[in-house]
């Protein structure tokens, strides 16, 4: 089965031992961590933006600058997909993890 976010991660990966000129991803590993999450944090405003005006289409590509922008933050940091994935697949084993949220008496 193909696996999108794997992939980017090895061309983020890639990109970032073998630095190509006028690639988007080297230029963001040149500017550091700070651009990385400037440009996630973007992306996913843009993807809420894109969400709330309905426009699927949009939508979809939002989504999927978000995960290439993830990408690239998780290969900076070293965080691989199968970390990501194992993760997810021990919440998704627990049951009832409804959080209790605290609830503020707006009377007092």
């Amino acid at each position: 089965m193909h696996d999108i976010l794997e992939e980017l991660y090895a061309i983020a990966l890639s990109r970032r031992a073998h630095p190509q000129e006028g690639s988007y991803t080297c230029y963001l590993f040149d500017r550091g961590l700070d651009k990385i999450l400037k440009k996630l944090g973007e992306e996913c405003t843009e993807t809420v933006i894109a969400a709330k005006n309905g426009v699927k289409d949009e939508t979809v590509g939002e989504i999927s600058d978000l995960l290439y922008h993830l990408a690239v933050m998780m290969a900076n940091e070293g965080i691989d997909p199968a970390e990501v994935k194992a993760e997810l697949a021990r919440r998704h084993l627990k049951e009832g993890n409804l959080k209790k949220f605290h609830e503020v008496d707006k009377n007092t």
